[in-house]
């Protein structure tokens, strides 16, 4: 593991690295985001957002988004920069990611790199190249999916590349297009396409946080009670006025699917509330198995004490 050394204190006692990369991974609930903030802190460091949703604008209330105030005036990059109506593409979450990680690092700041999408993850700290990609192909499988499903087309990826069917949900349409584009095109399997693990930045600290499945389960369900208190219905629906119906991604997430289809008419409030917890429960079960595939993280339990000061002293190595 590449060691993070410790060059300098200044007068309020705050620890200064040599330019390095800091991830903080895990499940969602888990509390990434305010140990990111504190890191950032200690070591004069800014945060770059790795959370697929929070690059869209608006999307505040039902991805956790933190507020100014929460953020204690540590900048935070790739927040709020496409409109729910883009369609996200990691590579090009990888050019922007890369690109801010790269000018902190010229400028001497560590990058504090934060969040639970584990191929976004990937993709910025590991060398990883992008399969190619064929519109006529890509414009073929999308209409298989309009229609048989993304059951029957998941059912088919399972038959092809088993590996790339257990990671990707039977309901994310997008990803199983995207997943049997490259075995068509690679001859290969999607899963072999994915990145590994040889580190892009020479010095990364990747910190894993986890918790007990029951605590974990009961932040989750009361995360959801608070964006329901904060408005996320009423955040839907201003969302909806600008295409959140129709964004191809951001109508996906957690949250907002279920109270854009309690909107429509086809679910009641109370089970949408329900599916979210749910539905948030199975995806943060997935996200740590992501995360343990990877043997670069070190993990912290969230449940135990001191995980900040244990986290801090990794950091200074």
């Amino acid at each position: 593991m590449p060691r993070t050394d410790v060059v300098r204190a200044d007068d309020h006692g705050a620890v200064h690295s040599r330019p390095t990369v800091i991830a903080v991974v895990g499940p969602t609930a888990v509390g990434k985001s305010d140990l990111a903030v504190a890191l950032a802190r200690a070591v004069g460091g800014e945060v770059v957002n790795a959370d697929s949703m929070q690059l869209y604008r608006g999307m505040d209330i039902g991805t956790a988004k933190l507020t100014e105030a929460e953020r204690q005036g540590v900048p935070h990059h790739l927040l709020d920069i496409w409109p729910v109506t883009e369609r996200a593409a990691v590579a090009e979450y990888q050019r922007l990611a890369r690109s801010v990680i790269d000018r902190l690092l010229a400028e001497g700041r560590p990058a504090i790199l934060v969040g639970g999408s584990g191929l976004y993850v990937h993709a910025t700290l590991d060398d990883f190249e992008f399969p190619g990609t064929d519109p006529d192909l890509r414009a073929e499988l999308e209409a298989q999916l309009a229609e048989v499903g993304s059951a029957a087309m998941h059912a088919r990826l399972a038959g092809a590349d088993p590996g790339a069917a257990a990671a990707i949900l039977p309901s994310n349409g997008r990803r199983i297009v995207r997943a049997l584009e490259v075995i068509e095109l690679t001859g290969g399997r999607f899963t072999a396409t994915l990145p590994g693990h040889s580190p892009h930045y020479p010095h990364t600290l990747r910190l894993g946080l986890t918790a007990d499945r029951a605590v974990l389960d009961e932040r989750i369900t009361h995360r959801v009670d608070v964006m329901w208190e904060r408005g996320l219905i009423d955040e839907v629906r201003a969302l909806e006025r600008v295409g959140l119906r129709e964004g191809v991604t951001a109508s996906r997430a957690l949250g907002y699917k279920q109270v854009l289809a309690f909107l429509a008419g086809e679910i009641a409030e109370e089970e949408a509330r329900e599916q979210t917890v749910k539905e948030t429960k199975r995806f943060a079960r997935r996200q740590e198995s992501w995360f343990r595939r990877d043997p670069h993280v070190h993990w912290l339990d969230q449940t135990g004490s001191g995980v900040y000061e244990t986290a801090l002293g990794l950091v200074r190595g």
